[in-house]
């Protein structure tokens, strides 16, 4: 385990730069509304911003004020930020960032869950944190072989904690965390006492199995069938042909940065409402939106990212007509209410059967910890309270 500070050449700030200038830029939208994509009027602030006002040395200093280090664990090389909590007794948790994020969307909760006492709460529940970033993602190495897919990036993640001296410990995810987490849970470990996730990842593959009876059912019936019908072309690119559109990722940070915004509606129009409207939503303020953007810029992993969903398909498609092994830990789950699908406790209870602890937040969506990094650590420390 090698210590990591990130150090930027000033000449590939400046290239990025460069290439923004030159962004040739396609007509306006014919429609009010994102139903023809990324808006002309987002994209073009975002860029003025990104060139004029955007400081990447501040979010360089940020990281590097946070323990980092790299490892290597199943030949690939892995990086991660460990901050242990100043509490001796506190749970160690593992915390899994998605796509299009990346540990930028997790940062803001590192004070709060580490450090208790200092954001308004109680020392008994304190964490130590460990926030890897997942292959092909961020500063970890890009596997040169298949199969990293959730299971195995699990396996990696148990392992990590196992060097790093963890005997008892939680883990936690959303979006592709969630994904990655929910297989830990089914793999069980030495050691993992319970998992949380934000994100019902399983409703994709029996949606038909999902009860449609009250209001709140029927209404994320139709959430998951807009996003099936409506907004699964990122999805459907990268779990097909995630090389074909990394050709555009990897030449141009307009194209890279749109890709990125386009994910579901209520996260576009609130990161589009910092640019255009200087509206920021909790954590999703222009710059925390462009650290995160730069960060798979600078290190050229639009690719790379994207083949977990090459892989995540192809495991969907050999699981289907299979029931999913049970989870071997109790299950922690958090509907936020403008997630993609915000999943009722009965649709939850489908997928883990005696779920532990199920709370409805009153805010946040897809990226509640980027969004509302507060509320989201109040849920995590009182789900995994019964766990210490």
């Amino acid at each position: 385990m090698q210590p990591f500070t990130l150090v930027t050449p000033e000449e590939k700030i400046a290239d990025l730069h460069r290439r923004i200038a030159a962004t040739r830029w396609p007509g306006r939208e014919l429609v009010t509304d994102r139903s023809q994509g990324v808006q002309l009027a987002t994209v073009q602030e975002l860029a003025r911003y990104w060139t004029n006002d955007h400081d990447w040395r501040a979010f360089e200093a940020r990281l590097n004020a946070l323990p980092q280090f790299t490892t290597e664990i199943d030949g690939v090389g892995l990086h991660y930020v460990h901050v242990r909590s100043p509490h001796e007794n506190a749970l160690p948790l593992i915390m899994t960032h998605g796509w299009p994020g990346s540990i930028v969307e997790l940062l803001g909760t590192v004070g709060p869950l580490t450090d208790p006492t200092a954001h308004g709460g109680s020392a008994d529940d304190a964490f130590h944190l460990v926030l890897p970033s997942l292959p092909g993602y961020g500063f970890s190495g890009t596997p040169a072989e298949l199969g990293w897919e959730n299971g195995r990036i699990a396996q990696a993640w148990a392992r990590l904690m196992n060097e790093l001296g963890y005997t008892r410990y939680v883990a936690q995810g959303g979006d592709v965390g969630a994904a990655v987490t929910d297989a830990m849970g089914r793999q069980g470990p030495d050691g993992l006492l319970g998992i949380h996730v934000n994100l019902l990842a399983g409703a994709l593959g029996i949606k038909d199995l999902l009860p449609a009876q009250s209001e709140p059912e029927k209404k994320a019936h139709e959430k998951l069938a807009a996003f099936m019908t409506d907004g699964f072309g990122y999805f459907l690119e990268q779990s097909t042909r995630p090389q074909t559109i990394g050709y555009s990722l990897l030449d141009s940070p307009i194209g890279l940065a749109a890709w990125m915004l386009d994910h579901d509606t209520d996260s576009y129009y609130k990161m589009s409402q910092a640019f255009v409207d200087k509206q920021p939503t909790g954590g999703l303020t222009r710059d925390t939106i462009l650290d995160n953007i730069t960060l798979y810029w600078l290190t050229g992993t639009g690719a790379s990212a994207a083949r977990w969903y090459w892989e995540f398909g192809r495991f969907l498609a050999a699981a289907a007509g299979h029931a999913p092994p049970p989870t071997r830990v109790p299950v922690a789950f958090t509907t936020f209410p403008d997630e993609i699908w915000a999943a009722p406790r009965s649709w939850v209870e489908t997928v883990y059967p005696g779920v532990a602890y199920f709370h409805e937040a009153a805010r946040g969506g897809h990226f509640a910890a980027w969004e509302e990094p507060v509320l989201f650590t109040e849920e995590l420390r009182a789900a995994f309270r019964p766990l210490r």
